[in-house]
């Protein structure tokens, strides 16, 4: 692993740990009329995104389970697309995904970067 991959890796973890804390709590219908926190929900999941694009694709290929295009294809809609993001994919991220991505992320965050 390059030294880059686990600040970028730490990165998308501490962003995606931001977000579940924040959409934690929060009901769809509070979600739906806070437009200052979709804002910054939808912000975080474009930083992991950002985080994700920029590690190796040698080490995106060693950890697989890692949904890296999934990951990346939201950081590009938000960016590229941001007059048609859909809050019920923002929403269903939050809830459904974010999670399992903080698991496996957590687990590669503290690797040793020789390994």
């Amino acid at each position: 692993m390059q030294a880059d991959d686990r600040v970028y890796v730490k990165h998308m973890l501490d962003s995606a740990q931001k977000a579940r804390a924040i959409a934690g709590n929060l009901s769809r219908a509070n979600f739906d009329a806070d437009e200052t926190v979709r804002l910054a929900l939808t912000h975080l999941l474009q930083v992991i995104g950002e985080a994700a694009r920029r590690v190796s694709p040698a080490y995106q290929k060693a950890h697989p389970q890692i949904p890296w295009s999934a990951v990346i294809g939201m950081r590009h809609k938000v960016v590229h697309d941001y007059l048609n993001v859909d809050e019920d994919v923002v929403w269903q991220t939050l809830q459904e995904d974010l999670p399992a991505l903080i698991e496996v992320l957590a687990q590669y965050s503290d690797e040793d970067p020789d390994s």
